[in-house]
């Protein structure tokens, strides 16, 4: 897991990937680790994946905090804001991996909570932190990008609304964090194989992934996607502020 970002590229700066002590998010503060970033390793109760990763990067020479938070209590976030003040006393990338919204157990309104309500307060309570050249990376799928003008599986469906209703009401804030000089991209990938997610799909919907990979004609694993992900910390925001990942034939555009 080398050469993604060049070397030294992130020298001097601190990283925040949120769900980061597995899948994309591990991989995706690795790489911004690589390239000579400190960082912040997120989890919600995975601490010896946690753990075991900051241990890694330390090894690399990198200053590593490890934060347990629920994304979605308000105080748990403002716990892990104030770890990192302490700890670093600044931000450059906050990368908004965390989501979900297909666990079993969880209450109706769980995904919106998630995908919505936890990702600006996340970025509420990051703001303060953020140097005036830092990156904000929204993570999502072209299921929940494009659900307004292609539908998807009705399992996925709910995830997907919640993931765009956030994406949404981040990118209200794109003029906002634009004066203070801090850049904004989303980034959407089509499914990703070996993602929990995915998992989820596949035995929700037998075939699914076989089916969508035959319709691609590839799609991302894990480390792929999350190399596209530490990458737009690092270059040139889009016009649109959208990053597309993999093929997209198959979902119409507004």
């Amino acid at each position: 897991m080398t050469d993604v970002l060049p070397a030294g590229s992130l020298d001097g700066k601190v990283a925040l990937v949120t769900g980061s002590s597995r899948g994309i998010g591990a991989d995706t503060v690795r790489y911004l680790a690589e390239a000579g970033a400190d960082v912040v390793i997120n989890f919600r109760n995975k601490a010896p994946r946690a753990e075991k990763l900051a241990t890694q990067l330390r090894e690399l020479g990198r200053r590593v905090l490890v934060v347990g938070a629920d994304l979605t209590d308000p105080a748990s976030v403002g716990e892990m804001f104030d770890a990192v003040k302490a700890e670093f006393g600044r931000l450059d990338v906050l990368v908004l991996n965390a989501s979900g919204g297909m666990e079993s157990g969880m209450a109706e309104d769980y995904a919106l909570l998630l995908n919505r309500d936890a990702q600006l307060s996340v970025l509420d309570e990051a703001t303060p932190l953020l140097s005036d050249d830092a990156r904000v990376v929204f993570v999502t799928s072209h299921q929940a990008h494009f659900i307004r003008t292609t539908p998807t599986m009705p399992e996925y469906e709910p995830v997907a609304l919640s993931k765009r209703a956030g994406e949404d009401a981040l990118r209200e804030r794109i003029p906002g964090l634009a004066e203070k000089g801090v850049g904004f991209t989303v980034v959407s990938g089509d499914m990703i194989e070996g993602t929990i997610t995915a998992t989820l799909l596949e035995r929700a919907n037998p075939g699914a992934i076989a089916e969508r990979r035959e319709s691609a004609g590839k799609l991302y694993n894990v480390s792929e996607f999350a190399a596209e992900v530490a990458r737009a910390a690092v270059d040139a925001v889009p016009a649109d502020n959208t990053r597309l990942v993999g093929d997209v034939s198959a979902f119409a555009t507004e």
